[in-house]
């Protein structure tokens, strides 16, 4: 059998009509393959980037800082939402992921608005008490705002979430009960500036207002998550928290919302030998002739006065 030698065609590596390889990987391939396709995340969600598995330990700052990657514009969107009643599951709808930001914000700003609007409304029914008496600020308020908002809004998540483990409840992270717990005070800082109003009436129905949608964000959020743990002595807690929530309400309304106007009492006359005392038009109930039955009649009116 006899073998014939081919020569190559060098036409088919020269001309232009010789085979050429095209990649269509575009940048991807020259980049080793980084890029990837896009798709939904959190960067269309309002993030600048998908969480990640938080690097470092848990006393550490790069631990936290995926949870404070968030703009202004989810934010606002979650603290909204916690407004709504009729909103659907608020943690796999709006919260998804969870942060810390949102919490830490409105827990703060609570607490100056808190401070702020008791006492320009103080400083206001004062001037209208006594126009000449000049109001002294209590500072104290102040410090006792951070006490109660971030015990309640971080110290009460903190410690239900450990209950809820050691019960065997794991279906939440501590992340999403501080966050959850923060977003439902949002409600507080509208009522807080409405609160410079100087009416009684009005400050006790943003109160109540205030608390009944705070307190059915957080049951309808909750409740489920104690629904299924098998120990059913944990729904009992729901009576625990709506007790605490009604207590930190009324601890709003009497430490930052109980400032009223005093109208004007009787005239002052000058008895000799006593430096003059207050007396009151008849029935006024002011201190005066009346001995202890005006003192009584003066706190009763002043009281009603709180009130109404």
């Amino acid at each position: 059998m006899a073998y014939v030698a081919v020569d190559s065609d060098d036409r088919l590596e020269e001309g232009p009509e010789g085979l050429q390889f095209k990649s269509f990987l575009g940048d991807a391939g020259s980049n080793g393959g980084g890029a990837r396709s896009p798709g939904v995340g959190n960067a269309d969600r309002g993030y600048l980037q998908d969480q990640g598995k938080p690097a470092g330990g848990f006393w550490t700052v790069e631990y936290y800082q995926p949870y404070f990657d968030i703009d202004t514009k989810t934010v606002l969107k979650r603290c909204y939402a916690t407004l709504l009643p009729s909103s659907s599951d608020y943690l796999s709808t709006h919260l998804n992921p969870a942060d810390l930001y949102g919490p830490f914000w409105t827990l703060t700003t609570l607490i100056f608005t808190l401070f702020l609007s008791s006492s320009l409304g103080a400083s206001i029914s004062s001037f209208l008490s006594e126009p000449g008496e000049a109001y002294g600020y209590d500072f104290g308020l102040l410090s006792g705002a951070v006490s109660l908002v971030y015990a309640y809004g971080l110290g009460l998540p903190v410690l239900l979430w450990a209950a809820l483990r050691w019960l065997g409840v794991g279906e939440w992270s501590v992340v999403e009960a501080v966050a959850l717990w923060g977003y439902a005070m949002f409600v507080w800082i509208p009522v807080s500036i409405l609160a410079v109003i100087p009416v009684p009436l009005l400050r006790w129905s943003l109160v109540a207002l205030a608390f009944a949608l705070s307190g059915f964000f957080l049951t309808r959020n909750i409740y489920p998550i104690l629904a299924a743990a098998e120990a059913k002595a944990t729904r009992l807690l729901i009576v625990l928290l709506a007790v605490l929530h009604a207590g930190l309400a009324l601890s709003f309304q009497v430490l930052f919302f109980s400032y009223y106007v005093v109208p004007p009492k009787g005239p002052v006359l000058e008895i000799p030998g006593t430096g003059g005392i207050e007396v009151g038009t008849p029935g006024s109930g002011a201190n005066g002739t009346e001995g202890a039955g005006g003192e009584v009649g003066e706190v009763v009116r002043r009281v009603a006065a709180w009130f109404l």
